[in-house]
């Protein structure tokens, strides 16, 4: 498959032929979080010429763009007359257009310029039972995307369709990077959100991810697994204490008592098979009177929980290739060298090439090499754990 390496500035126009002299190209793209890659070339005045500021790069392979964005390193120049490097060669470090969306944060007042934000009270943005995709859409339209103030605004940025999905959720965010509030709504439903270039617009878009475990298989039989790593910890806490309370500013002028306190406990199951450990989490200005302590036990409960981690690293064959047959998100069954079947999610694809037809490769990553809290994962460790030392005591 042919890879083709532009220039654009941040408006989406092209700035010249497609660089040349590449090698060494790594594009990486993750779930929920900006992508990254890096590419060397040979330092060309007519290519060097195209890596200015506030340009982005886009990588496109079999005329689909596989991933394009802001350059975060445009040059890093290297020549050295003992190599005979004439003219030297430059490497870009670049991200997906969803770094430039990660660069922003949640004004409690999206209307306003920060330095016009209220200064009389903490005031919150908040959505109460609204869809999740809704509050996602809406907290990147207000803060970056059309509906932003025009110096907040990303260059050719536009809400992608409606996909129709998640559920109804509750969010109060203050001066919060705009993709953890993101991250935070998507968490329940397992939803993923991206940018995408389309034309000569950035499209950003939120999607329910597929169950592909019936199709979407991994194995060293099918020579499409590479590798298998897991760990298994102890949880950080079983029981979440979250502690709430009101603004004082709004129970003053609903007639309420100052400093209303709310408490709601949040428990797992882990402490049957492990011990009980408290955490106290606070969540100022909330009560639970719309969910939002709970959902903040559950998100807690979410990173505390039985720290199993598994992390398996895949490769593409004609029968199942990244983008084509499954994507980011999707749950895959990877089936181990001992047999055992792990179901989790693709969390990252990366294209490496190093500029040759034959040196081209689609590398996958299903599950996380961070601690990851699954119930179900955490069990199929101590399956895989136990099978493991079974084959070790009879050898």
């Amino acid at each position: 498959m042919a890879i083709e390496l532009w220039i654009t500035d941040r408006d989406l126009v092209v700035q010249g032929d497609p660089l040349t002299g590449w090698r060494d190209l790594s594009a990486e793209q993750r779930f929920r979080e900006p992508g990254a890659g890096s590419v060397t070339l040979t330092a060309y005045p007519e290519v060097v010429e195209q890596l200015q500021p506030g340009n982005r790069l886009v990588v496109v392979r079999d005329h689909q763009i596989w991933m394009g964005g802001p350059m975060e390193m445009p040059q890093a120049y290297e020549w050295d007359l003992d190599a005979n490097a004439e003219p030297g060669t430059v490497t870009i470090t670049f991200s997906d257009d969803l770094a430039r969306v990660a660069g922003h944060i949640t004004f409690p007042e999206p209307a306003k310029a920060f330095a016009a934000q209220d200064t009389s009270t903490d005031r919150v943005r908040a959505f109460t039972a609204t869809n999740a995709e809704t509050i996602i859409r809406q907290l990147v339209s207000e803060n970056c995307g059309p509906g932003a103030l025009a110096a907040r605004r990303i260059e050719r940025l536009v809400l992608g369709d409606i996909a129709g999905v998640g559920s109804n959720r509750s969010l109060s965010t203050r001066f919060e990077p705009l993709l953890d509030a993101c991250r935070t709504v998507a968490a329940t439903d397992g939803l993923g959100f991206r940018t995408r270039q389309a034309g000569n617009q950035i499209l950003f878009e939120v999607y329910q991810p597929a169950d592909l475990t019936k199709t979407a298989r991994f194995s060293a039989g099918l020579g499409n697994l590479r590798s298998v790593r897991f760990t298994m910890a102890a949880p950080l806490a079983t029981s979440e204490l979250v502690m709430g309370g009101d603004d004082p500013a709004q129970q003053a002028g609903q007639g309420e008592p100052p400093n209303r306190r709310a408490y709601t406990e949040v428990t797992s199951g882990a402490a049957a098979d492990w011990y009980r450990v408290e955490k106290l989490v606070q969540s100022s200005g909330k009560t639970d009177d719309d969910g939002e302590l709970t959902q903040d036990g559950v998100l807690a409960l979410g990173n505390d929980n039985p720290q199993a981690s598994i992390q398996t690293e895949t490769v593409d064959t004609e029968d199942l290739r990244a983008g084509h047959d499954y994507s980011l998100g999707d749950l895959v069954a990877v089936v181990l060298p001992t047999g055992l079947t792990v179901q989790d999610v693709v969390r990252s694809i990366t294209l490496t090439a190093d500029g040759s037809d034959a040196g081209e490769q689609v590398t996958a990553v299903v599950g996380n090499s961070d601690s990851t809290t699954s119930a179900s994962l955490v069990g199929t460790v101590r399956d895989l754990a136990y099978r493991l030392g079974q084959i070790e005591a009879r050898g």
